[in-house]
């Protein structure tokens, strides 16, 4: 069985859709699975034995320069990729207008979430079979279930299984310490942001115990933060720019993660290493790391989870701290469960 996945980002959701390729793959030997994913994050499918074929959809880039020579041959190169076989299913996990219309180009059935499962409701008159899903599960297992329902086998009650193959994962071109730590600093929204004289305190802490620090970094802000952050320890390193390749080789072999709600926290959580996730405005029972060793604390305060890119309480009161819910989760608290006492 040939099956056309269709999930383009982010880096968290795709991770959360692996484990329903396990259960495929469980129920349905020798089933293959082509993947449409957004260039960037390409080297994830690739983890999971299931997958044959990587079909690349640069549509941001595109987006900037939608009528360039350059958008437009790349499109019709696409178009010719994804027409290229007739596929037993279509399923578009995404549940977005633009993953449907890429599910009706590509051939076969297509299938996805019906209009009150969908995130964006119009994206489900273009399936020709639909499914309910509730919102009110985590993600994984929403996967899981729209897998289930659209292969038609039972929906296991097994723990999400992620399935990554090790073995593909790049070595790095410098030497790791037995013991070392990652702070994953760097998330998109503002709100999400652990404060950083937290950041700075923590890392204070872990190099009084003598811990070393690692501090990757995705972008120009991120660097700059990560710099300040490495003078609060001579243990504490800023990193070269790594590929997501290569930040799962440094997650997976680490002795403790600390993350915000980002993508990378999703993939040292199912890469099963120690991980402590902090949550300010988002949900942890809706999208909280999933794995082994998972440790999630969650901010206590009145308006959270506001799901709000912004804190619009630390703008209203001027609070020190931003955003203030994280005033909840001291580096003290975080201390007593990765810090050797």
């Amino acid at each position: 069985m040939h099956i056309l996945l269709i999930k383009m980002s982010s880096m968290g959701d795709l991770i959360h859709t692996l484990p329903a390729l396990t259960d495929a793959l469980q129920a349905i030997p020798g089933i293959t699975i082509d993947w449409v994913v957004e260039p960037a994050f390409s080297d994830i499918p690739v983890w999971h034995p299931a997958v044959k074929t990587v079909i690349s959809l640069p549509l941001r880039r595109w987006k900037k320069n939608i009528f360039s020579r350059q958008t437009l041959t790349e499109a019709k190169i696409f178009y010719q990729q994804l027409r290229e076989k007739k596929y037993d299913l279509i399923i578009d996990a995404q549940g977005l207008l633009k993953s449907m219309i890429i599910a009706k180009c590509a051939r076969g059935k297509s299938v996805g979430y019906d209009k009150q499962s969908a995130r964006e409701w119009l994206a489900s008159f273009g399936y020709q079979q639909k499914y309910c899903v509730s919102k009110q599960q985590h993600a994984v297992n929403r996967i899981r279930e729209l897998f289930s329902k659209a292969l038609h086998y039972v929906l296991p009650t097994t723990t999400a299984d992620f399935h990554i193959d090790h073995t593909k994962l790049p070595s790095l071109h410098f030497q790791l310490p037995e013991k070392y730590f990652v702070f994953l600093h760097g998330t998109t929204w503002d709100s999400k942001h652990y404060p950083e004289i937290y950041w700075q305190q923590l890392i204070e802490k872990s190099g009084a115990k003598n811990i070393a620090v690692y501090l990757p970094w995705g972008n120009d802000i991120e660097k700059q933060r990560a710099e300040r952050l490495a003078k609060a320890s001579p243990l504490a390193a800023v990193l070269p720019k790594l590929s997501i390749a290569q930040l799962a080789t440094l997650l997976k072999n680490a002795t403790q993660v600390v993350t915000v709600d980002t993508g990378l926290g999703h993939l040292s959580a199912a890469l099963n290493t120690p991980t402590l996730s902090l949550y300010g405005p988002t949900d942890p029972k809706k999208i909280g790391m999933v794995g082994k060793n998972q440790i999630h604390l969650a901010v206590k305060f009145p308006c959270a989870p506001c799901k709000s890119r912004t804190c619009f309480y630390a703008k209203r009161y001027r609070t020190d701290i931003s955003p203030t819910c994280f005033q909840t989760i001291t580096p003290d608290s975080i201390a007593v469960y990765c810090l050797p006492d």
